[in-house]
């Protein structure tokens, strides 16, 4: 992870900055506190703690955890809608690497069975 800025203005920008408190978070999501230790219990997301051992989101744990909500709203079980949630990330990221590598000229080879 890079270095943090010494300018507190520049964490604004930063997506992974943790700048909303359990209550401030629920509130933007609408949804309950106990919503958002659920998400930490199935392990979606892991909020830092502030100092006083406060959890703490940031914007990108927000959406995450938005997108989750969405999913509960649409009757599917927290359980699944957190791994739901994850296996989607992990597509997201499988494909901005293989974007990356075509860019490179770089293309993924398919693997091959022995």
């Amino acid at each position: 992870m890079p270095p943090r800025s010494t300018r507190p203005a520049d964490n604004l920008d930063d997506d992974d900055y943790p700048a909303y408190t359990m209550g401030r978070a629920a509130d933007m999501l609408g949804t309950t506190p106990a919503f958002l230790r659920a998400l930490g219990d199935h392990r979606l997301i892991t909020p830092l703690r502030s100092e006083g051992g406060h959890r703490r989101y940031s914007r990108y744990q927000l959406r995450i955890a938005a997108r989750a909500r969405e999913l509960v709203d649409q009757g599917t079980p927290i359980e699944a809608a957190c791994r739901i949630v994850i296996l989607e990330d992990q597509l997201d990221e499988a494909r901005r690497i293989n974007e990356h590598l075509r860019a490179q000229g770089t293309e993924p080879q398919p693997k091959t069975s022995p």
